[in-house]
């Protein structure tokens, strides 16, 4: 049975020594490639040494994460599988890494697993490790928190303090008499806003839009307070 081909990009001397040592004392391994920089792996690609079935991609190359943009170039070109290392204080590149084509990622200082990882990648059977998919579900929380503070801010630009005030007592169960009360303000001059906020939101019902802006935490007052 053939070798399996390895690729190491790392550009720490003493690692990529380290790693490559390891790795060809193992008896299915086979360091085809080392390099240091990026540049050195792109000249490979050019010259059409594509001979890699896995690469160990270290996620930062001379300082910058250059190692995530390179992943996905080496991965087009060679249909490698790509294996990130990392060290525990660049996890948050974890998340980029998958996005460039990925398949997982190995922390340097526990070397001694690699070799099982690369086997797993060249079989086309390697699992996420359970590292990174709780680094993934990190990201995508942090993600949605991002989106949902988009919204609100988007939300807020639109809304006026007194149109927030307004989806307020629609939200607290008031009637556009009850409001148009409440304001002092004609029913004529309720049904303007509303319909007015419902355009600016792209909604067809006040409830709707009142129901967006307290799941957003618009309102000032605590979630359940009545009628008052």
């Amino acid at each position: 049975m053939a070798d399996i081909r390895v690729w190491i990009v790392e550009d720490d001397p003493d690692w990529l020594r380290g790693l490559s040592g390891y790795l060809d004392s193992q008896p299915d391994l086979a360091v085809t490639f080392r390099a240091e920089r990026p540049d050195a792996v792109r000249e490979a690609l050019a010259e059409g040494g594509a001979d890699a079935d896995v690469v160990l991609m270290d996620i930062m190359l001379q300082g910058v994460p250059a190692g995530i943009e390179l992943a996905e170039e080496v991965s087009v070109a060679t249909g490698a599988r790509v294996i990130m290392l990392t060290s525990m204080e660049e996890k948050e590149f974890i998340f980029r890494s998958f996005q460039a084509g990925a398949i997982d990622y190995q922390i340097k200082s526990e070397y001694e697993s690699l070799p099982g990882a690369i086997r797993a990648a060249s079989a086309r059977r390697a699992p996420i490790s359970p590292e990174a998919a709780e680094r993934m579900r990190e990201e995508f929380r942090r993600l949605k928190k991002l989106e949902r503070e988009f919204e609100v801010r988007k939300m807020r630009d639109l809304i006026t303090p007194s149109e927030l005030q307004l989806l307020e007592l629609v939200d607290r169960g008031y009637s556009q008499s009850q409001i148009a009360e409440r304001l002092v303000v004609s029913i004529r001059t309720v049904k303007n806003h509303i319909n007015h906020v419902l355009k600016k939101l792209g909604l067809t019902g006040s409830k709707e839009a009142a129901r967006i802006a307290r799941d957003m935490g618009l309102f000032e007052r605590e979630d359940g307070k009545g009628q008052g």
